[in-house]
């Protein structure tokens, strides 16, 4: 009896140990999900009408503060809605912010799902370039009503974006005068005859090695000075196009890691100010 009650006790130790060294693998396996199951901060998943037939989920954090707080939308690469995205509003959040990043994706996936329910990266990317720049742009409409109806938010709403994320952030600016600011991470600009249409100022932040994208740099900004449309694109040095994903991972180079802390300290001075 007393070898079966051992038995009992080391197949216990056994299981806890191998739970234990397996979250403790997937952690070190993912610490951008580790990062996130950590965060002080409240993050949710919510739902936002779009219309009778359509709804868009998203994830918010909010910020640990004492007063409204401006409210930023998170427009996510042309890989969806990923943890690395949450994970950037989770930051924003730290800095103060109200951060949500809406799925654009929400109901274009196998039974009506968003990006996690595509079967491959190739099919997430096939549906994004799909997406039409008026469902976006109602899309981000609704999130924007929602975030700023919020009781946590002020009257100022911010909109920010990476690659495809960028370029819609540029096209929302376009589309909109209710919100304070633009902020486009390396995404490709409107039209030169759109640009007198925005009345937001626009910040561009770009990877030195991406000419793809900083070749449209010069024209877009002579347009935008005729138009009188405050656009101040910073180009860091050494890095390329994504360099602020790249440079929040843990084998970021040393390069990669300086020049997303010049561009998110930029990013934060810059939301303080609108």
């Amino acid at each position: 009896m007393k070898i079966y009650h051992v038995l009992i006790m080391l197949t216990i130790l056994t299981t806890g140990l191998f739970l234990q060294n397996t979250a403790d693998a997937d952690s070190h396996a993912d610490p951008i999900k580790a990062e996130l199951e950590k965060s002080p901060r409240h993050g949710e998943w919510v739902k936002i009408t779009v219309s009778d037939e359509h709804v868009v989920n998203a994830f918010i954090v909010f910020p640990e503060v004492k007063e409204p707080a401006t409210a930023i939308i998170v427009i996510h690469e042309i890989f969806g809605l990923t943890d690395w995205i949450r994970l950037v509003a989770d930051r924003l959040a730290a800095d103060g912010y109200v951060a949500i990043c809406p799925d654009l994706l929400s109901g274009m996936g196998p039974d009506g799902g968003g990006t996690d329910s595509f079967e491959s990266g190739d099919d997430v990317r096939r549906a994004i370039r799909n997406l039409s720049k008026e469902r976006v742009n109602t899309d981000l409409d609704a999130v924007r009503k929602y975030v700023s109806d919020l009781p946590s938010t002020n009257d100022k709403v911010a909109v920010s974006g990476f690659c495809w994320g960028g370029a819609r952030t540029f096209q929302y600016a376009v589309h909109t005068d209710e919100i304070v600011g633009a902020f486009v991470f390396y995404g490709s600009p409107p039209t030169v005859e759109d640009l007198p249409k925005i009345s937001v100022p626009v910040y561009g932040f770009y990877g030195e090695n991406d000419n793809r994208i900083n070749a449209t740099i010069d024209a877009t900004k002579e347009a935008a000075d005729a138009a009188e449309v405050t656009y101040q694109p910073v180009i860091y040095e050494d890095v390329g196009h994504g360099f602020l994903r790249r440079g929040m991972m843990d084998d970021a180079s040393d390069t990669q890691k300086a020049a997303v802390k010049s561009a998110w300290e930029r990013w934060i001075k810059l939301l303080g100010e609108l």
